[in-house]
């Protein structure tokens, strides 16, 4: 499904740091269903401010620290499941290990689906040593970048000092190395938007971490989570809308 030439043959950018603007991830085919498709079981609420940055988020586990494996398979549709399997499969660790000039056959991965629904988002920040690289996965199929909700690449800790942003288009994505100057953010989304900033993080740790996601003894309950136009109308949008904007059929 990962279109790892897309991957392998981009070239990192040098300011304000080591990272890359990625798209063209999937065929239009694979982007429909995987936007039609976005998991909502599973997730919990993540909010406060930890001393570096405030948070607010929905998040959900689609692979855990080191597994092989989705978590919840059951709940993920087909697109999903082989979604997860190409990330743990050997040629993604090894496309992404030519993207950075890393060497992440090893690392252990973790990733996660999330949900930044009306006045969600990320405040600046560097993210953890342990975290060495992160890839950002986006999947709405259409997005208002006057809605906020964009990836911002960071000269410094102020989050007015945007070198780039990211729209959180499906089929786009972004890699960020991790270092002392990687600032980024997630802009917050506006409360008059309907629908959720949609992605996956997918993070390449170093051996022996522990997951500050997930971490040992973890009981948040967890939730399905509902876009503020379902919650109006009392029922899901049908996902042909997004088939029928990229021309095709069922699946």
């Amino acid at each position: 499904m990962l279109d790892l030439t897309r991957i392998a043959q981009r070239t990192l950018e040098t300011e304000p740091y080591s990272w890359a603007e990625i798209d063209g991830l999937y065929s239009p085919e694979d982007a429909a269903a995987l936007a039609a498709e976005y998991p909502r079981d599973h997730f919990k609420t993540l909010s406060g401010n930890d001393g570096e940055k405030e948070y607010l988020y929905e998040a959900r586990s689609l692979l855990a620290l080191g597994a092989d494996e989705a978590s919840f398979p059951r709940e993920l549709s087909p697109a999903w499941r082989q979604l997860a399997n190409d990330l743990v499969a050997p040629g993604y660790r090894e496309a992404m290990s030519r993207l950075t000039g890393l060497d992440l056959t090893e690392a252990p991965i973790e990733a996660n689906v999330y949900h930044y629904g009306p006045g969600s988002s990320l405040g600046p920040h560097l993210d953890m040593p342990i975290k060495r690289v992160t890839h950002v996965l986006y999947f709405n199929d259409a997005w208002n970048a006057d809605d906020g909700g964009c990836l911002s690449i960071l000269r410094s800790k102020d989050a007015k000092d945007v070198a780039a942003r990211v729209l959180p288009l499906v089929g786009s994505s972004a890699a960020l190395v991790r270092s002392d100057r990687s600032w980024h953010a997630v802009e917050r989304v506006a409360e008059s938007c309907r629908k959720s900033r949609r992605c996956v993080t997918i993070t390449f740790y170093s051996p022996g971490s522990v997951s500050p996601m997930w971490p040992p003894g973890d009981e948040t309950p967890l939730h399905r989570y509902v876009d503020p136009d379902e919650k109006e109308t009392g029922k899901a949008q049908p996902a042909s809308w997004v088939r029928k904007l990229f021309g095709l059929g069922s699946r």
